[in-house]
């Protein structure tokens, strides 16, 4: 049996129908839903030294509970002493019961234990119905400990979904509980 995710109760019971009736599907499946998040971490440091790559990695894993793969530079620049194939960050590709308990955590710990929260920006839409939200630290998390965390690094977060447009998504979101600025 699957794992029992509040958000994801809360989007079959609560979200599909007021979403149905604020902008009248006449099926389900027309519903905008959340096909996968994806979060990436870019660490250009990580070129000099390769610790850095597995400390934050190890870091990544506890947070979403999946191991990252590790991105490549496609091309080399000269300017940034980057060489095609050097390692400068990594992602994680969250789908299913991981994506539901990262979103849960996200939004219940995560965004709340920021200093002086007034809520995530709502221009972060991608004008196909995606959302990403960059986040300065990895500590906000309930998984990392002051004492793990040797420097401070941040994380973009990408939120997939089959919304056609912003508007869409921004009702589907909003209804699943994030915080977006006024």
């Amino acid at each position: 049996m699957a794992l029992e995710v509040y958000l994801r109760n809360k989007y079959k019971t609560e979200v599909v129908p007021e979403l149905m009736k604020r902008f009248g599907y006449d099926n389900v499946m027309a519903v905008p839903r959340l096909v996968k998040v994806v979060v990436n971490q870019a660490l250009g440091e990580a070129k000099e030294d390769s610790r850095i790559l597995e400390k934050a990695g190890q870091e990544l894993a506890l947070i979403t509970g999946q191991k990252p793969a590790i991105t490549r530079a496609k091309k080399s620049i000269s300017n940034f002493k980057l060489r095609q194939g050097m390692p400068i960050g990594l992602r994680v590709t969250l789908r299913g019961d991981r994506m539901w308990i990262f979103l849960e955590k996200l939004l219940t710990v995560g965004l709340p234990r920021i200093r002086d929260f007034r809520g995530i920006n709502p221009s972060g839409f991608d004008g196909r119905g995606n959302y990403n939200l960059g986040l300065r630290e990895q500590a906000i998390f309930p998984e990392i400990t002051f004492d793990m965390v040797d420097a401070v690094r941040g994380m973009d977060i990408a939120v997939v979904t089959t919304a056609k447009t912003d508007e869409e998504a921004r009702a589907l979101l909003e209804l699943l509980g994030f915080p977006f600025r006024k």
